[in-house]
């Protein structure tokens, strides 16, 4: 065979996709354990905000307002903060709920994840 005739091969090796496969592995590790905690957070800012709003916690006492804060998380399955939680305080005559925790995700071995939220039904 002469050099004209030997067409040069291209592709993937075996290597570089196993090194791909191993990448798109831990992103796919990372989205499913990540995703149920950012959906949670987003719950409970919502939960915040409808009970911030809700016009029995505009006249109710802070009691009041946790143990409505509380009825509502059941609802979406929030269980990573409580009524005791929160911060509540009165602005200029409306109601404002605030909000700080911290979350650990486990990854493998020593490896974790932290994520601390926070939020305001004023934002």
């Amino acid at each position: 065979m002469t050099a004209k005739t030997i067409k040069r091969q291209k592709g993937v090796t075996l290597i570089s996709l196993i090194v791909i496969c191993a990448l798109l592995a831990l992103v796919a590790l990372l989205a499913i354990k990540v995703a149920p905690v950012l959906e949670e957070y987003l719950a409970v800012v919502k939960v915040v905000k409808a009970t911030a709003q809700d016009p029995v916690s505009r006249e109710g006492s802070v009691v009041e307002i946790r143990r409505d804060f509380d009825k509502r998380k059941q609802i979406d399955n929030i269980t990573a903060i409580g009524g005791e939680d929160l911060d509540i305080s009165k602005e200029g005559g409306t109601v404002v709920i605030s909000f700080a925790y911290s979350k650990k995700i486990p990854l493998f071995a020593p490896v974790s994840l932290v994520f601390d939220f926070e939020g305001s039904s004023a934002k």
